[in-house]
């Protein structure tokens, strides 16, 4: 174990929002503003944000960080933009009508294409495909992997045709 594997997580949560630069094993170095530190592994989640392009997000495995370096503190506006990295995106604002209309839609839709659907929930908001998998007016969900991806896709597909 090593001196980060070490270190607690309020240890960590000393390095959240600022600027790093990480030194890992075999002289690798990364740099970035620190999103979070798992407390488990100690893995460091690194968020950069090169200019004119989407930020993006490494992870530094605690067992191989060997120095950490503080480069920067982080100011209001950075830290909402890092909280926004994790942030669900607003979804859009539908009536009850509006919400109704398009969830009838797509029950037909997917009964046009053989695909076993009903309605459940309160006031049957939410679609229910083949009784493993729903569809609510903010998500899609299932136990089921395969089934979950399968539907979603064709869920994109659906979306695609709407636009």
């Amino acid at each position: 174990m090593n001196d980060w594997q070490r270190k607690s997580p309020l240890d960590w949560e000393t390095y959240v929002n600022k600027l790093v630069k990480v030194v890992a094993v075999e002289k690798h170095e990364y740099e970035g503003w620190v999103l979070t530190v798992d407390p488990v592994s100690a893995t460091i989640v690194l968020a950069t944000f090169p200019e004119n392009e989407k930020g993006s997000i490494s992870f530094v495995m605690g067992h191989a960080v060997q120095e950490v370096q503080i480069l920067r503190e982080g100011d209001s506006d950075t830290e909402q933009r890092l909280a926004r990295i994790l942030a669900p995106q607003e979804s859009q604002a539908y009536s009850p009508e509006e919400l109704e209309k398009r969830k009838k839609a797509l029950k037909t839709w997917l009964e046009t294409n053989h695909i076993p659907v009903g309605e459940q929930g309160e006031l049957g908001r939410t679609l229910s495909v083949a009784g493993v998998l729903t569809i609510g007016p903010e998500q899609c969900s299932s136990a089921n992997e395969i089934i979950l991806a399968r539907v979603q896709g064709l869920l994109q597909r659906y979306l695609d045709q709407q636009r």
